[in-house]
């Protein structure tokens, strides 16, 4: 949102020479991929004018009020099938042009096709998306474009870019909506660029006493995983040493010397993950070889021990229940396992708090990254169910502030990105649709 604010009032600023904001017509701006950009810049739905038939503008205006009243990063082209837009590339094209982070939608003659910013909505997500309207074969642009757009609109995350306004959708430009931002700006910019400077200081203040946080409980853990190293004992060059077993170290060794340098370059909570993967890695190859020198039987993969990661790879799922919740299956370490079978308390993680030692899944959001590395995405809400850090790990301002593995460059649905994003996310793909369009046409 700050990104949004920021771009928007430099805009218009620059826009305000002479007292008064100056709007382009879509219609006097070169054709092409920029110009269908600059249009979306104003309004969530382009239709170029030889295009219109397909949607007329009572449609578009309509399904452009949908998109803006739900307040998301929806953007919708119509266009015509012709050279100007090379369907292998329009879509990223469109997108760096706008250099706004959304989930882009693209109507090429008969042909349809999607793609997103990961912090709008997952590939997978835009491919089933996209694969659905297309299902049933060629359909007018109206039903196909809001059968998409309603579908979208409750998946996509993030907000509308603050350039659209709220009304009017004249010609794309939403007149009302740039004066009134022109006055606000003319009037009470100083105090709007504070809030801004104010939410950004914020945010980044708690991002740092969020790293700080993990900080701890990481080095801790990385120097639990030195230690192991060292009681290990192992040399390459030892009595019935094979090649196996120096892989297996030299393995634990370069997930020791990766947690250490990803955590001395971490930037944003969620990039904590990839130490306390690397870590577990380590702890799997240790575990690997440990049962290579003693000529047991090699372990299986499984996920740490809940309770504690530093116990190593899980040997089993027990049931469990937190104080006051309900029960679970989780993995656990044979020494834990023992614990609960005997009626025991397990020997649990804890991590510092306000209120003195508290478990890891009642400390706050700031573990959700340090748990994710461990035990992904997948499991882990099962495992966190009826928890603190299990309840707001489902929350978006967790995802904001915590990360979610698709924020990325840190740029949330709305925000003015430019052209950082990932290519990959708009590619040409199949537009099908029945336009006639093979090999990465629509």
């Amino acid at each position: 949102m700050r990104t949004r604010l920021i771009s928007v009032l430099s805009g218009v600023l620059l826009a305000l020479p002479v007292g008064a904001v100056a709007l382009a017509s879509p219609a006097a701006a070169a054709t092409g991929p920029a110009a269908v950009a600059e249009a979306l810049k104003e309004s969530p739905v382009y239709v170029d004018p030889r295009a219109a038939a397909q949607l007329p503008k009572d449609q578009a205006d309509a399904l452009a009020k949908k998109i803006k009243d739900a307040d998301k990063p929806v953007f919708v082209a119509v266009l015509p099938n012709s050279a100007e837009f090379p369907p292998e590339s329009v879509l990223s094209t469109v997108r760096n042009n706008t250099g706004i982070t959304g989930l882009y939608a693209i109507r090429l003659g008969d042909g349809f096709n999607a793609g997103a910013d990961k912090a709008v909505m997952p590939t997978n997500a835009v491919r089933n998306l996209t694969s659905a309207v297309k299902s049933g074969g060629t359909v007018d642009a109206a039903t196909q474009l809001n059968t998409f757009v309603d579908q979208a609109l409750a998946q996509a995350k993030g907000s509308a870019p603050a350039s659209w306004g709220t009304t009017g959708t004249d010609g794309g430009a939403p007149v009302a909506g740039l004066i009134g931002l022109g006055a606000v700006v003319a009037v009470g910019g100083g105090g709007a660029y504070a809030l801004v400077r104010r939410n950004r200081k914020q945010k980044e203040e708690a991002r740092r006493e969020a790293i700080e946080k993990l900080r701890v409980v990481v080095d801790e853990d990385i120097t639990a995983f030195g230690e192991e190293l060292e009681r290990l004992d192992f040399h390459p060059s030892e009595p019935g040493a094979d090649d196996s077993m120096r892989t297996d170290y030299e393995k634990a060794l370069d997930s020791y010397d990766k947690a250490k340098q990803i955590m001395g370059n971490v930037q944003h909570p969620d990039e904590v993950k990839g130490v306390t993967q690397a870590l577990e890695d380590g702890r799997f190859s240790l575990a690997v070889l440990a049962a290579r020198r003693e000529g047991r039987a090699l372990p299986e993969r499984r996920l740490p021990c809940f309770f504690d990661p530093r116990h190593g790879p899980s040997t089993e799922d027990a049931g469990w229940a937190p104080a006051g919740g309900t029960a679970r299956t989780v993995p656990v370490c044979t020494a834990d396992a023992v614990r609960l079978r005997e009626g025991r308390d397990p020997m649990l993680r804890t991590v510092d708090t306000e209120h003195g030692p508290r478990p890891y899944y009642d400390a706050g959001p700031a573990y959700g990254p340090w748990a994710g590395g461990y035990f992904g995405g997948g499991i882990l809400p099962g495992l966190l169910m009826g928890t603190m850090l299990g309840s707001m790990m489902s929350t978006p301002a967790y995802a904001a502030d915590f990360g979610s593995g698709d924020v990325g460059n840190g740029f949330e649905g709305g925000d003015f990105s430019g052209s950082d994003f990932s290519a990959s996310d708009f590619g040409g793909g199949d537009w099908g649709g029945g336009g006639g369009f093979d090999g990465g046409g629509f």
